[in-house]
């Protein structure tokens, strides 16, 4: 039994979310927990930013502006970071960031139409198996019939191992694989992996993959790709706004943004410091860890 590129490309996927996977197209993500469960300590309330200079590759533009609000950074190849302090006056924070996700959106339409697709695509998909579940019912007893000749003609492609903690059933390019908190399963061009509380979806046919997944302490990640345009978001767990969202295209683009994101933080009932990213470079580099030094600075971690 040999592991399939599929395969490999999904369980690599998880493994750059802990950051065991090296190289520089791995995507690493971070979050941190709540206030009330997490070591790191309270985030502060702000009243003004604090806008250094420099902090890393980033160069200060001009003095804050907007009464200390809003603080303005370029980066190396043309990175530009955004810092804002943006009080709820009672308002959710979720939808004081959908809002900054729309803005950033709009840099980068063909991702967004394209990750869309994807969606449409698996809604449909989760039907069509709905109906083909039913036809598959029909067909198990005309199955049954032939099963034994199958099995003699089968039995040179299948592999089985048992051993305690373990299984592994394969035949041809499907198989099985339990092991100790990890659960594998791949059929044709599809694959399902799920580790802890990660859940992996992976389809070779139209490029696509989405990860779905939350630690112990209430921090989740989700990650939606599909060829060139992928969607990540991460949130930390408690009351406090822990959030990060980044979306990047690998092809040229007009405005040539490649990345677009932010990264917010703030106390309950606010206000949030958030940094938003615009790059022309997929990868995160340097104007992405800056932009949430800067965060941290101001509110802390």
């Amino acid at each position: 039994m040999t592991l399939r590129p599929l395969l490999v490309t999904t369980v690599c996927a998880l493994a750059a979310l802990t950051s065991a996977c090296d190289g520089d197209n791995s995507v690493r993500i971070s979050s941190t927990r709540g206030e009330n469960n997490d070591a790191k300590g309270v985030l502060k309330v702000v009243d003004a930013l604090q806008c250094p200079q420099t902090m890393g590759s980033l160069t200060r533009k001009g003095s804050a502006q907007a009464g200390g609000t809003v603080c303005t950074y370029v980066g190396r190849k043309g990175a530009e970071v955004s810092l804002h302090l943006i009080p709820l006056d009672g308002e959710d924070p979720a939808e004081v960031l959908e809002a900054f996700e729309t803005r950033l959106s709009g840099l980068l339409p063909a991702a967004v139409a394209q990750l869309k697709a994807a969606a449409d695509a698996e809604k449909a998909r989760v039907q069509a198996d709905a109906a083909q579940a039913a036809a598959d019912t029909a067909a198990v007893a005309a199955d049954a019939a032939a099963g034994a000749a199958d099995r003699a003609a089968a039995s040179a492609d299948r592999a089985t191992v048992r051993a305690p903690g373990v299984m592994i059933d394969a035949n041809g390019d499907d198989a099985t694989v339990r092991l100790p908190g990890m659960h594998i399963e791949t059929r044709g061009d599809q694959a399902s992996v799920r580790i802890g509380g990660f859940h992996i979806d992976a389809n070779d046919s139209d490029g696509s993959a989405r990860v779905r997944g939350s630690s112990d302490g209430g921090d989740s990640v989700s990650v939606n790709a599909r060829n060139d345009a992928a969607e990540i978001r991460t949130s930390g767990g408690g009351d406090a706004t822990r959030a990060s969202w980044i979306l990047t295209d690998n092809r040229d683009q007009e405005s040539g943004w490649r990345l677009v994101g932010y990264e917010a933080r703030g106390p309950v009932g606010g206000p949030l410091v958030v940094a938003t990213v615009r790059s022309k470079d997929t990868n995160r580099g340097r104007a992405f860890e800056d932009a949430k030094d800067l965060v941290t600075l101001n509110v802390g971690e």
